[in-house]
């Protein structure tokens, strides 16, 4: 099976921490040469210390703040004339916990710049690249809540919807130019978005926080959280050669927790 992504360019959102960092650090231990993307420009540096150069690879970051989509979208005209990218791993920090209900308008406006609006930036802008090398890869870090509501996680639950939807368009326009373009979907991960979901459900039930976590590991059949580069094996499957006839799908990877097909 061919899982060597040597002379690939991978471009990695969110990659200061948790999924994002995993994902890079596995694909530059398969070869890829990768750009990181996050608005912590001290986090990036640390992370790009971290990152295998074994296959001579020159890896890089940009600093962008998905809050901004017109500054994003003005580094990527730049980075993409630099260089053509064959794997871009779209990957967003999740919007604010809580009811549908009470939400408010401005939380659902905020969420879909951030998520759906700048992973449309850059396809736009990595996709030509994509076409002329023949070869691409476009990952979504999504949820699991894309084909089972979470409680609690509202606006969340509608974003993260959307984004599956945009993406499986996505896959049936690109899939003739080699482009393929999945969704993973983790379950809980040990991230610091957990640690603040287990911190309200310990609110909300009133209890500790350790408490609140056995009881989230109760719902999964393998009793315990994911560790994030559990996460990363699967979408640096997905990103590689052996995969190239994978397309349009959501992948969850949560020890089995959601209960739909």
């Amino acid at each position: 099976m061919n899982t060597d992504l040597t002379n690939k360019n991978a471009l990695v959102c969110g990659a200061s921490a948790g999924i994002g960092k995993a994902s890079a650090i596995e694909l530059a231990s398969l070869g890829a040469t990768v750009t990181l993307v996050a608005r912590n420009e001290e986090k990036l540096k640390g992370v790009l210390s971290e990152l295998s150069s074994e296959k001579g690879q020159t890896h890089d970051f940009l600093v962008a703040d998905f809050n901004n989509p017109e500054d994003l979208k003005e580094k990527m005209i730049v980075t993409t004339h630099q260089k053509n990218y064959h794997i871009l791993i779209n990957n967003t920090g999740g919007p604010k916990g809580g009811p549908i209900f009470s939400a408010e308008v401005s939380e659902f406006t905020k969420a879909f710049s951030q998520h759906l609006v700048c992973n449309q930036i850059l396809v736009q802008n990595v996709v030509p690249g994509m076409k002329q090398e023949g070869y691409g890869r476009i990952i979504n870090i999504i949820s699991t809540s894309v084909k089972q509501p979470i409680d609690g996680l509202g606006v969340s639950n509608t974003i993260r919807g959307a984004v599956a939807n945009w993406s499986k368009t996505l896959a049936n326009e690109l899939g003739s130019f080699g482009i393929t373009v999945n969704n993973v979907l983790p379950g809980f991960t040990a991230t610091d978005r957990l640690d603040d979901i287990v911190a309200n459900a310990a609110r909300k039930f009133n209890t500790s926080e350790e408490e609140a976590a056995q009881r989230m590991r109760g719902f999964v059949p393998a009793k315990r959280f994911a560790k994030p580069e559990e996460i990363a094996y699967a979408v640096a499957f997905l990103a590689s050669e052996a995969a190239s006839y994978i397309n349009g799908i959501n992948v969850p990877v949560d020890g089995g927790r959601t209960k739909s097909l």
